[in-house]
């Protein structure tokens, strides 16, 4: 029985890994991090690795070292009813509600829209260009059997060919030093946490607990059967591509920080690297970004369209197909896409918010639970700590005028003095530990 993967089967495995993974956020939040945080970037970045990084890769080996068959099986140790909740939310989340139709919107606003002729109707170009992406999603979604081809050995390299050629040049003929260049009032004080917060915007963490059950499935079909050894491939592609994920990161965050002495900083990171790639390929460079955003984007779109519609074929076996749940979610995605770049960055940190922490925990508590023979008391618990918290973290990143309307001022002003680390995003973090400790003396204390 074959026991591991040979190199170009662990080489295509992690090329796809990187591409479901890498895709429009991965690009745009450390390019604009990088601008937004000048001589701060280091502790910006370290603070990015963490959230964007190292959370992806532990996601992914909570799934394969659990040997979990999915996110529900995984999430169902706290609970059943919990198990549905928060894996639809999730995949909702990073499926048709934000990660998808932010697929479609990136590559057309920072792409596309700097190089329409001049007159153009950016309506009907808009129009014109979802349509495109959305059938190219819909072809390629529909054929999950060849995800493996498609991400790894198709779009995945054309993507790493034109950003090679873009950063390589950035890096070999820089803007000029980042010493001088003086940070946003976020990353004076905190650039650390800052850049923690920042990671959790491109998504990934919850992607690795989404996506690792479509890598557990191609290493099964290329021969790898036994728990353990899926396993140990699926940690392995995983470190690889989270290993590139952080080398591509750090560049951008140069990049980003260097362009600092050129240009004022942009409206947002898709803005600052068009900027970049104008700078160094006059005329062309535009045309470069343009490829480079639309198949980052191509390629993380199938692989969320195609994992959402497995697990939600799964839980509800019933209810639809696989191949009516993409066409549903690539429907839905293009709706949603309607609202805006800025829109749904703006709707989607609050949510994101309340569920990160959530897959935090469950993450460590995943990888931890031999230690206390995962005990179903230990993981309701920590979560139920947790998704207080994560509730109010969520209040407290809705807009003002809508946090204002619901009069939610005072209970978020409440907690935030009451909780440590509140005002960095990070309250929830001493009361999981507590809860941790806590249900570890209960269950000890039991006869």
């Amino acid at each position: 029985m074959k026991r591991k993967l040979t190199a170009a089967e662990t080489l295509s495995v992690t090329s796809m890994l990187f591409g479901l993974f890498f895709g429009a956020g991965n690009l745009i939040f450390p390019a604009f991090m990088g601008q937004a945080a000048g001589r701060n970037m280091l502790p910006a970045l370290l603070g990015f690795l963490i959230s964007g990084v190292g959370l992806p890769l532990l996601a992914v080996a909570a799934l394969a070292m659990t040997h979990s068959n999915g996110l529900q099986e995984l999430s169902g140790k706290v609970g059943k009813g919990y198990a549905y909740f928060f894996t639809c939310a999730l995949y909702l989340t990073i499926g048709p509600f934000f990660a998808i139709p932010r697929c479609f919107t990136v590559p057309f606003e920072t792409g596309v829209v700097p190089i329409l002729p001049q007159g153009a109707s950016p309506r009907l170009a808009l129009f014109l260009f979802t349509l495109f992406f959305f059938a190219l999603m819909l072809w390629f979604s529909l054929r999950p059997g060849k995800i493996l081809v498609w991400v790894g050995k198709l779009l995945n390299p054309l993507f790493l060919l034109v950003f090679a050629w873009i950063m390589g040049t950035a890096l070999l003929h820089p803007m000029g030093g980042v010493s001088s260049v003086e940070p946003a009032a976020d990353y004076l004080a905190a650039p650390l946490a800052k850049g923690i917060l920042e990671g959790y915007n491109t998504m990934d963490a919850l992607a690795g607990l989404a996506f690792g059950i479509v890598v557990v499935n191609v290493i099964t079909s290329l021969g790898v059967k036994e728990p353990g050894d899926v396993a140990a491939c699926t940690v392995r592609a995983g470190a690889f591509a989270c290993l590139l994920m952080a080398l591509i990161y750090a560049v951008t965050v140069i990049a980003g920080a260097q362009s600092r002495n050129v240009y004022p900083p942009a409206e947002n990171g898709g803005a600052a690297l068009s900027v970049i790639a104008r700078h160094y390929f006059p005329g062309a460079g535009a045309y470069l970004f343009a490829a480079m955003i639309f198949f980052a984007c191509l390629k993380t779109a199938v692989g969320l369209i195609t994992s959402c519609s497995e697990t939600f074929d799964k839980m509800f076996p019933n209810a639809l197909s696989y191949r009516k749940w993409v066409v549903l979610f690539s429907v839905a995605s293009l709706a949603f896409a309607n609202v805006g770049l800025t829109g749904i960055i703006q709707l989607s940190i609050p949510v994101l918010m309340m569920l990160y922490p959530l897959a935090m925990t469950l993450i460590i508590l995943s990888l931890t639970e031999k230690h206390f023979r995962a005990e179903p008391l230990v993981y309701r618990l920590v979560t139920g700590v947790t998704l207080v918290c994560a509730c109010v973290d969520f209040m407290a990143a809705l807009p003002e005028g809508m946090r204002g309307a619901l009069h939610l001022d005072a209970l978020v002003g409440f907690f935030q003095r009451l909780l440590p680390f509140s005002a960095l995003g990070l309250g929830w973090v001493c009361p999981a530990v507590l809860a941790f400790a806590a249900a570890l003396l209960i269950r000890r204390a039991k006869p």
